[in-house]
């Protein structure tokens, strides 16, 4: 059943959409979850590090790749919202070809380059191999992750974002399976848990697939829809790429923090993995509000209902500030106890490192619940070229710290680099909503 965001109570059509969006959000997070709990556990810390440490890599190569899909579909919001379903299904079309073209080109890519970043951001010697075995079988998953998101994105473009949470589950499910009988009980290591995953996506992809082509009801995509049509793949890059180039800059900046994290040794790569994770699930729900609210956004702004914009954009920021504190509480509370599922025996070292990171985030977690509403209001309406100026913020923030702060204040740099990002991307992001706000609202007058 879609979910009508044209009309009737705004917090509860996007609470009610967002909420199948968390739990998708949670049980995609659990992949790399449940990767990080057995290789810490059935294996060693250091594997832990080496899983851990190729995040921004992660981040770079396949955070660049979904971010396409994420603008791709922004036209299938908006064609829905005007009540154009040929265009949609057109536009819908095109985003699954352009996909799945680009995931086979990402993935060449990311074979040539994973090694020799890994050297670059000074990984360390002891867990080097382990993350490059476990990194180079992760990325022939790419195609099936490109795929599985489009599908899903194209899914709640409709209002449809429930079914994409089924989806998840049984894929959920296949990886924890076989991540226990990789690793647990064959001992294949990080590369089981890496092939785990990877199969795990193409489970996903195959159900979403075939549920977007013949199930789903406000859909009816063609063998013709699919046939490239320059005018109309122009334009979903056009969108496309400034949302992927968002996760390209933020990611460089990563890295280069990362390299900084690496200087102080396995031990403190293994703390930042755990309490990142952590940080990483207090983050789902704002999250998931803005992506609802980017949906919503965009149909209404196909409908030309610009003033239930801005009424959503003032709602859901008073929502995710509330909610931001309750997860500044467990970062500070309950982080350094979730950390403890991550690593058997946490060294005394570990712990440290994993409170201070945690306490300072949760210091400044309403940082968080700015960009995640501003970034995704915009990219709603249009304008993903505020993506990729959100990541110049960040990557100018992440540089600060690596290269000057860390030298001064050592790993209290380092727990400071997301506070300061996030502030260097809230303050552009905040004008340039002030301004489309200004010429919509007038335009409508």
């Amino acid at each position: 059943m879609k979910n009508n965001m044209l009309k009737g109570g705004i917090v509860k059509s996007i609470i009610i959409f967002a909420l199948p969006i968390m739990a998708s959000a949670l049980l995609q997070y659990s992949y790399n979850l449940i990767d990080n709990i057995i290789v810490g556990r059935y294996i060693s810390e250091e594997a832990l590090a080496a899983v851990g440490c190729i995040g921004p890599i992660n981040g770079f190569i396949i955070g660049t790749a979904l971010g396409l899909t994420g603008g791709f579909t922004i036209p299938v919001s908006q064609k829905f919202g005007a009540g154009d379903k040929r265009a949609m299904n057109m536009y819908a079309g095109s985003s699954i070809t352009l996909s799945f073209i680009i995931g086979i080109i990402i993935v060449i890519i990311a074979h040539i380059v994973s090694n020799p970043i890994l050297k670059l951001i000074r990984t360390p010697e002891n867990i080097i191999e382990l993350s490059s075995a476990y990194i180079n079988i992760l990325y022939f998953g790419v195609p099936f992750q490109m795929l599985f998101n489009n599908f899903t994105s194209i899914c709640r473009a409709v209002g449809d974002s429930k079914k994409p949470m089924m989806f998840i589950i049984v894929s959920v499910i296949t990886n924890l399976v076989l991540d226990i009988l990789f690793v647990g009980v064959f001992s294949f290591g990080v590369e089981g848990a890496a092939a785990a995953t990877v199969i795990s996506y193409g489970v996903a992809m195959l159900f979403s697939g075939i549920y977007v082509f013949t199930r789903q009801p406000e859909l009816s995509i063609k063998k013709n829809d699919l046939k490239l049509n320059l005018k109309i793949s122009w334009e979903q890059l056009k969108l496309g790429i400034p949302v992927s180039l968002q996760f390209t800059i933020t990611s460089i900046g990563s890295m280069i923090l990362q390299s900084a994290i690496n200087s102080f040794g396995s031990t403190a790569v293994a703390a930042i993995t755990a309490a990142g994770k952590v940080e990483q699930i207090t983050n789902i729900p704002m999250s998931a509000l803005g992506v609802a609210n980017s949906t919503f956004v965009a149909q209404n702004y196909g409908a030309g209902n610009y003033k239930r914009i801005v009424a959503s954009v003032r709602k859901i920021l008073v929502l995710d500030l509330i909610i931001c504190i309750i997860c500044s509480a467990v970062l500070i509370l309950a982080g350094p106890y979730i950390v403890k599922l991550f690593i058997e025996n946490p060294s005394e070292e570990i712990m440290v490192y994993s409170k201070q990171y945690l306490y300072t985030i949760g210091g400044c977690y309403s940082l968080v619940s700015l960009l995640f509403v501003f970034r995704n209001t915009l990219q709603g309406l249009g304008f993903t070229y505020a993506n990729t100026i959100a990541g110049a913020g960040e990557l100018v923030g992440r540089l600060l710290v690596a290269y000057c702060f860390t030298k001064f204040f050592g790993f209290a740099a380092v727990c400071f680099a997301g506070p300061v990002a996030w502030l260097l991307a809230d303050i552009p992001l905040i004008i340039l909503y002030l301004k489309v706000k200004k010429q919509k609202l007038l335009l409508q007058s």
